[in-house]
């Protein structure tokens, strides 16, 4: 089972949290990567194997660890064959990295984030983030692109010579000199040589020309050669390779060992490839003149070499002739040639040429560098590179060659300008090698994790010290906040404008108060109505995901400063629980949500006469009374279900209602006037609301007769009969 290492959730808020106490006041606690499998919860009950248990002397459970690198039968019952206890080393190996990459990442990333989006609006990055291993990364990317940057061309000059025998093509000879880079000496060479009219074969040699037996495949050489071959990125490579070990079609993809054991079965191995469709003749070709051991390689003591399991219609075995971008490259055919030989000199010529800069790195190139310097693990190199990626500091440009942006450029930089040490992989390689100590038993968890979080903790300290030297760079390259965005909303505070700043991440700011606050990202904003909040008097703006997504008012001040006790930062109107506030969930709450378990449909009019209610934590949107004039939530509530009663006004020449009706006043859930006027969108999936014959109960969130909050939820009598109903 997977876990994390995770601060408590008091120091999780940005604003009361210091960042420097994250380096050892900040206390954690261990949690599962991912909390929806419950794979706590399914071990405690887990009945099966509590039985089997072997129990110690002083009548304790002892538990054993099944070690195996396939999901096969074999592998499997092999390994609870040979049952041992767990390595209590390398678990407090993996804490301590863990731990130190927390610690330091949050304490420099909350800081530097804060800091700097603050002052400059268009860094187009929601996280100016830092990681031991990701910076070094990223450092990688921007020393190769100084390099390119500071270079300059230098003019040289080659002779080309181009010769024919009879009427053969003709043959360009390469000059043994190579290059010069004078071009007065250049030309004296080529006057030197036109004086001849034949060229002699001197001398002939030949040679062959082979390529070695790979070695064994480990995670990092297959996260280069899926780079550099099919054009995959590592991220991608690992999701698919992991996706392949739990289907059965490859051993344990997360190794950095290239030597197989001898005693292991390559034979059983080949023949589950023997009847594949690609290359099984190749297989059976093999294992009937007999195989050679695969080359002697490193065996770092964990996993097997990355091995194919079971036949599949792609994967790699038999070697350059089912990967033939791995073997020999075909050189040009010479003509036959013989010492003697007289070749007629047909041209002789100065060729003028250009040094050129070396390009950007390519993944598998920065993969390369990433294992020789000791940045990461085979695990976890594919998310430096990643990150790197996600937080806008390089782009993957054709080739998958990594282009640092702007942003990227002036962090490393900055990073140069204040401690080198913070981007530099010396300090990262020398971490990596306490950690592996730690694992072997040779080095104590606790000194090692104090000892470096002790230098980290100097170091952000003069790092936020010296930030004019880093600040210096930034000015040049970004814009101050209040000169960036266009005018939108008003600040409640000084009434004026507050500019909406779109880049990443999106925030409007009041360059009078020079105050910022932050919106909900990944949608668009607009000003709603010029309607104000009764708290604080900003105007309201209007998020939207797209004209076929959710979208709620949100007042600028309460998203950032929860005015209720109930409220959490980043809630919009229809979270709020102000009592009389026309655009509050109090006000336009309608029913419990027919999915979520916690969620609210809330009516949304924002935009009628496409009138629809919303849920306020999923994204179920239920579209309902097309063509209606007027929808408004009623104060008083349905007698079956507790939802708020709906008050709806049509057009007298379109109305849907019975007997020429122009307004209904009735429950969405339960009143049968309404079962053909409601209608739930999820997602692209549609499902009608109510079925045919009979109205579906929902479940409501009082209101009028009681007082408001979600624990006066009235629930159905039978939920899964409800929920039956719906689905099918």
């Amino acid at each position: 089972m997977l876990q994390c290492i995770l601060y408590k959730r008091k120091y999780n808020n940005w604003d009361k949290v210091d960042p420097a106490e994250l380096f050892s006041k900040a206390p954690t606690e261990k949690k599962e990567a991912n909390p929806k499998l419950n794979m706590v919860k399914f071990l405690q009950v887990l009945d099966a194997i509590q039985p089997m248990m072997n129990k110690s002397t002083s009548n304790t459970r002892t538990v054993y660890r099944a070690k195996f690198s396939s999901i096969t039968d074999t592998d499997i019952c092999n390994a609870m064959s040979r049952l041992g206890e767990p390595n209590k080393n390398e678990a407090l190996s993996v804490d301590a990295r863990q731990e130190l990459d927390l610690r330091i990442g949050c304490a420099f990333t909350r800081f530097q984030t804060k800091y700097f989006q603050g002052k400059y609006g268009n860094l187009d990055s929601s996280l100016i983030s830092f990681g031991p291993c990701q910076t070094p990364t990223l450092g990688f990317c921007v020393d190769r692109h100084d390099k390119i940057q500071s270079f300059k061309p230098e003019a040289f000059w080659v002779i080309q010579a181009k010769v024919f025998k009879g009427k053969e093509s003709p043959l360009y000879l390469d000059w043994d000199r190579v290059r010069v880079f004078d071009r007065d000496i250049g030309q004296m060479f080529v006057n030197m040589a036109k004086t001849a009219r034949e060229a002699r074969v001197e001398s002939v040699t030949k040679k062959e020309k082979a390529k070695q037996r790979p070695l064994a495949l480990n995670t990092v050489e297959m996260l280069r050669v899926a780079s550099s071959a099919l054009g995959m990125g590592p991220q991608h490579t690992m999701q698919i390779a992991e996706r392949l070990y739990t289907q059965g079609y490859i051993s344990y993809p997360r190794t950095e060992t290239t030597h197989y054991p001898e005693n292991f079965d390559l034979k059983g191995t080949l023949k589950q490839q023997a009847n594949s469709s690609f290359w099984g003749e190749t297989v059976k070709a093999l294992l009937s003149e007999g195989i050679n051991r695969p080359r002697k390689g490193a065996d770092a003591g964990d996993h097997p070499p990355i091995t194919p399991m079971r036949a599949a219609s792609e994967s790699e075995l038999g070697y350059t002739e089912v990967m033939p971008w791995q073997g020999v490259a075909q050189e040009e055919a010479l003509p036959a040639c013989e010492r003697g030989d007289v070749f007629t000199v047909d041209e002789i010529k100065l060729l003028e040429k250009q040094t050129s800069p070396p390009d950007y790195l390519t993944e598998a190139e920065l993969i390369t560098l990433m294992e020789k310097h000791g940045i990461g693990t085979d695990a976890s190199i594919p998310v430096h590179i990643n990150n790197v990626c996600q937080r806008n500091y390089v782009t993957v440009e054709s080739g998958r060659k990594l282009k640092p942006t702007n942003l990227g450029i002036v962090l490393v930089h900055g990073y140069y300008k204040i401690d080198a040490d913070l981007v530099l992989p010396t300090i990262r390689s020398a971490v990596e090698k306490q950690l592996n100590l730690i694992s072997l038993g040779k080095a104590n968890f606790q000194q090692v994790l104090q000892h470096t979080l002790d230098i980290f903790k100097r170091k952000f300290h003069y790092f936020v010290d010296s930030l004019a030297g880093m600040d210096e760079l930034m000015e040049v390259s970004f814009s101050p906040i209040a000169a960036t965005g266009k005018p939108l909303s008003r600040c409640g505070k000084c009434h004026r404008f507050m500019k909406y700043i779109q880049a990443k991440p999106s925030r409007l700011h009041c360059s009078h108060c020079d105050e910022t606050y932050s919106l909900p990202q990944n949608g668009a904003i607009k000003l709603y109505k010029e309607l104000k909040c009764p708290l604080d008097e900003f105007e309201l703006v209007l998020w939207t995901s797209g004209s076929r997504g959710k979208s709620y008012p949100l007042c600028p001040y309460c998203f950032s400063n929860p005015p209720f006790r109930d409220m959490k930062k980043g809630m919009g109107c229809n979270e709020c629980t102000h009592p009389t506030c026309q655009h509050s969930l109090n006000s336009l709450g309608i029913g419990q949500c027919v999915e979520c378990e916690t969620g609210v449909l809330v009516f949304d009019p924002s935009l009628a006469p496409k009138w629809r209610m919303a849920c306020n934590k999923c994204n179920v949107v239920v579209h309902f009374f097309d063509q209606a004039q007027k929808v408004q939530v009623s104060q008083d509530s349905c007698d079956s279900c507790d939802a708020s009663l709906v008050v709806v006004d049509f057009n007298k020449t379109r109305s849907p209602l019975p007997e020429g009706e122009t307004q209904h006043t009735g429950c969405v859930f339960c009143d049968p006037v309404f079962q053909d006027l409601v209608e739930l969108k999820h997602a692209t999936m549609r499902h009608p609301m109510h079925r045919p014959g009979g109205a579906r109960r929902g479940r409501g969130r009082g209101r009028g007769r009681r007082p408001m909050g979600r624990g006066n939820l009235k629930k159905p009598k039978d939920k899964m009969a409800a929920l039956a109903a719906y689905f099918v």
